[in-house]
């Protein structure tokens, strides 16, 4: 134990869930912190600790920790607890220093490692969330022994500067609030305000207040002014005069046929930078002109007469108007004592001003144009006005200036509210913002000389949502109503499935049974994403972007994911939530990685999916399993059980018990029933028993001699009535979907080369290999009965993954050795970690352990490449024998035993030099 405390905390690794996870419901950020040497030293023994941690930090008063009330977390801090929950602490409340109310968090020793924790907090924006932890970290540190080299204030101001340029505009996030009010997702789709509302073929996407039902030729048309006015005059809106100009002497020509006095400004610019008002002479224009010149992308300056009154912003949102906002340009107001530098400075020390959109106000910017106003008002920075004498520092009321705004929705005369609803329908912009200069918005405009100035696309909601004065509209809402009318879906259905083997063909199953109902499927497995039957990517895609992937495609209307272990401790699900989660089964696989060492926690984390179920969603069970059966108790929604088992067994008995019980309090389950004709999957639901199929004439069973394609079918089947799919689509998709190459690549498909019987299947663990054993053996027995060469051999070529445990490696090779005359075992491509030749050896020391137990194995042989296994294998087949290839590239595999088809049709001797496998092979027909 040392005898001071040492600034040893660190982060030792770093993930970010961006969905539900094992340690929280919602998206959070994940630290594993080793404390060293503070391990030995809890808050209350470091002296001065918590009183500089809470002058550092005074929001962590407020935090209740598990206390559940205020100061609970200052309670503990002076009982004493360790740096790794006052790291999680401090990360959640430097987010909410720049206004992110994340409060979710938790600490939690890792087992087996003392000194090490894991830290979980919530966070809204990825970034800050990950700089906020890494901050926290070094303040505890510095707290422990102060580091020269850390400034806490300084880093702090640095860190809320980036919180700010990646936060969202308050436009935007006015939207986003109002969509997750209404449970509607979103999905960030770049750094700055490009975002997804809603999934699939139910998303639409803004950028800050432009949608995707905005007009590009309206905001063509918006951006030209000299355009925009013209349309508007012939539709006899008020409109002042105005003309086109390209140079100072062009524009002095154009102001002296208007008429004095006249505005310059840019053809095409925005946020009223470059306008010039209320200029009375040649002069004033030619001293304009180059600041509009400036702020115009094609170059062009427009001159129009000058319209007096005051600024008025009116809002349409779809076609009626929302909102109206007085703007006032940014000015100060004289004490008689004060100079306008200092009364600047005052106004600027306001809470609610800050730089750009990141507050409800912005700072006034004393700049070369602020100093023309000033000048035109005989006043410098260092004059000093008189009391209650209004100064302007820029003669537009654009908020971005530093101007303020104050609310007229309610004031504005019914013919006014006409006129600006009729100039957003003329230039055709969903969202527009109509600019009217006027003397008084509650007089009609054309009886008291005013005119519409310009109209916005993409007009800022800041002036409505915060009014310096007045009452905020909610302006978000009619946003929200016209993208999503009431009653609108913006969600697609989802199904996940997950388990340790049978995800990839209960996916599939599933698709196939909602592609049949017309449905636009999205698929993600591990061959890939696949929308509407197209495989688009080739990798494994099981995992949480891929998911997103399929969320963003406007073509989906039905998302089915295969999830596995490995993306769910990564990044969690990825997605909010799952209308349907399935669970098939959980087996000692992937044991011993990334702190799963047990089947019980793999278990946890697969309920993951069973947790994300809404309330009005579904989880389908496998009742057979223990440990997914208890998953029931974290569910939210309904369970609907899938079982094989029958009651001549204890444990089926017990089984059955539970599912008749759960059936009688009106649930639902689909189980199979036995009879003298075979096996009938039955569909029961309360008290009524319906007949959905015979599992022998399903045919991805292979005559209910595939048990594992019997209880995928049983759990697809379960998932699309649980979605809600009639039974007869749901029998027709079962008795259409085969093993087939073309409808389950490398899952349990059937060819025949030359005479002999070739399985190509994906297993890769000793759970799978049993149930793949169970089959072979009864595709064994019927191959017996048929020969009359003789007792046919059975040969497999098998192989697993170099990152799982030594004994799961022998495993898979004892029970192959229950199941093959002859085993082949290979490696993949990958050795995850192993030395090329390791893991052979391994399984084959499985294989080797049977065959001296007495298991059917006589032989045993290691061929490290994939194809030259095959080939091997293929040689050592006469007509009549069964091999089973265990693939890891079944493109090449299959392309390969074509070829030696190919080869063998043409009578070649010498196939030991053919080419090897194509890795993109697609069978012909």
């Amino acid at each position: 134990m040392a005898d001071k405390p040492e600034p040893d905390l660190e982060i030792v690794e770093t993930r970010v869930y961006r969905g539900a996870n094992i340690w929280s419901y919602e998206q959070a950020i994940h630290l594993v912190v080793d404390l060293g040497s503070l391990e030995s030293f809890p808050t209350n023994t470091i002296p001065g600790f918590t009183d500089n941690l809470l002058a550092a930090l005074p929001g962590l008063r407020e935090h209740s920790c598990s206390r559940g009330r205020r100061g609970g977390f200052v309670e503990r801090l002076n009982e004493g607890t360790w740096l790794g929950h006052v790291a999680e602490h401090a990360a959640l409340a430097l987010q909410q220093e720049v206004g992110h109310d994340i409060r979710r968090g938790k600490t939690r020793q890792v087992k087996g490692h003392p000194g090490r924790y894991h830290v979980i907090y919530g966070y809204v924006d990825e970034q800050v969330g990950l700089t906020a932890g890494r901050l926290a970290v070094r303040l505890v540190n510095h707290l422990v022994r102060p580091d020269p080299e850390f400034d806490f204030e300084d880093e702090r101001e640095r860190f809320i500067l980036r919180a700010e340029r990646t936060a969202f505009g308050p436009s935007t996030q006015a939207i986003l609030d109002e969509a997750v009010s209404r449970d509607i997702p979103w999905l960030r789709l770049n750094q700055y305000s490009l975002v997804q509302l809603g999934q699939g073929v139910h998303a639409k996407r803004i950028r800050a207040t432009m949608t995707s039902e905005t007009s590009s030729i309206a905001v063509d048309i918006a951006s030209d002014k000299d355009l925009t006015t013209r349309l508007l005059g012939a539709a006899g809106l008020p409109v002042p005069r105005q003309e086109t100009v390209r140079s100072a002497d062009q524009a002095v020509r154009m102001a002296e046929r208007i008429g004095y006095p006249v505005v310059v400004k840019p053809l095409d610019g925005n946020h009223g930078r470059g306008v010039c008002l209320d200029l009375v002479d040649a002069d004033g224009v030619r001293n304009a002109f180059p600041i509009a010149q400036e702020q115009s992308r094609r170059g062009s300056v427009v001159v129009e007469s000058f319209i007096t009154g005051k600024d008025y912003r009116c809002l349409i949102i779809d076609g009626r108007m929302v909102a109206i906002a007085e703007r006032v340009p940014a000015s100060v107001t004289g004490d008689g004592t004060s100079t306008v530098q200092q009364l600047v400075d005052l106004t600027n020390a306001d809470p609610r001003r800050g730089v750009g959109h990141e507050k409800v106000l912005t700072r006034i910017k004393v700049d070369d144009a602020a100093l023309d106003v000033l000048a035109g008002q005989k006043h410098t920075l260092e004059s000093v006005p008189a009391e209650g004498e209004v100064v302007k520092l820029a003669l537009t009321g654009n908020m971005s200036t530093g101007g303020i705004s104050i609310d007229r929705t309610f004031e504005a005369h019914p013919e006014n509210v006409e006129v600006a609803e009729e100039a957003a329908r003329m230039i055709g912009l969903d969202i527009a913002g109509i600019d009217f200069i006027c003397p008084d918005i509650t007089q009609p405009v054309r009886e008291t000389g005013g005119a519409i100035c310009e109209v916005n696309a993409a007009p800022g909601f800041r002036m409505h949502t915060h009014p310096t004065i007045g009452e905020p509209q909610f302006i978000a809402k009619p946003v929200v109503d016209m993208l999503f009318p009431p009653g609108t879906p913006a969600r697609i259905p989802i199904v996940a499935v997950t388990g340790t083997n049978g995800k990839t063909t209960t996916a599939r199953m599933i698709s196939h049974i909602f592609k049949g109902m017309g449905r636009k499927v999205g698929m993600t497995s591990t061959d890939g994403v696949v929308i509407d039957e197209r495989l688009v990517i080739r990798a494994d895609a099981s995992g949480p972007r891929s998911a997103r992937m399929v969320l963003q495609n406007p073509r989906v209307d039905f998302a089915v994911f295969e999830v596995a272990r490995g993306g769910i401790l990564r990044e969690g699900l990825g997605y909010e939530r799952n209308d349907v989660a399935v669970v098939l089964n959980v087996q000692p696989d992937h044991l011993g990685l990334r702190g799963i060492d047990t089947v019980e926690q793999l278990a946890d984390v697969k309920a993951v999916l069973v947790e994300a179920v809404p309330r009005d969603g579904h989880a389908v069970l496998n009742a057979d399993d223990p440990l997914v059966r208890e998953m029931r108790r974290r569910c939210s929604g309904q369970v609907v059980w899938f079982s094989m088992a029958q009651r001549d067994t204890p444990e089926g008995a017990e089984v059955r018990d539970l599912i008749d019980a759960h059936c009688r309090r009106g649930g639902k389950a689909l189980v199979l029933e036995s009879t003298e004709r075979g096996e009938m999957i039955v569909v029961r639901h309360g008290r009524r028993d319906m007949q959905l199929a015979w599992t022998h004439l399903l045919p991805a069973t292979f005559g209910g001699r595939a048990r594992m394609n019997v209880q995928n079918s049983l759990a697809a089947a379960a998932a699309a009535f649980a979605s809600g799919a009639p039974l007869h689509d749901i029998r027709q998709g079962l008795r259409t979907f085969s093993t087939s190459y073309y409808l389950s690549p490398g899952r349990l498909n059937e060819v025949e080369v030359n005479g002999v019987n070739v399985i190509v299947d994906y297993c890769h663990n000793a759970p799978g290999m049993r149930m793949l054993g169970d089959f072979v053996d009864r595709v064994g027995e019927s191959l017996d009965s048929a020969s009359d060469l003789g007792k046919p051999s059975r040969i497999g070529v098998i192989a697993t993954a170099g990152d799982r445990r030594d004994e799961d490696m022998r495993e898979l090779g004892e029970v192959a050795a229950q199941h093959f005359d002859v085993v082949v075992v290979r490696e993949d491509v990958a050795l995850r970690g192993r030395e090329r030749g390791d893991t052979a050896a391994l399984v084959a020391e499985g294989v080797r352990l049977r065959m001296d137990a007495g298991g059917r194995c006589k032989q045993v042989e290691v061929i490290l490449e994939e194809i030259e296994a095959v080939r091997h294998a293929m040689a050592r087949a006469n007509r009549g024998d069964l091999v089973v290839v265990c693939v890891d590239k079944h493109a090449a595999v299959m392309a390969e035993l074509e070829n030696w088809s190919r080869q063998a049709h043409a009578g070649s001797a010498a196939y030991d030099e053919a080419p090897v496998g194509d890795p993109d092979y697609t069978p012909r027909d």
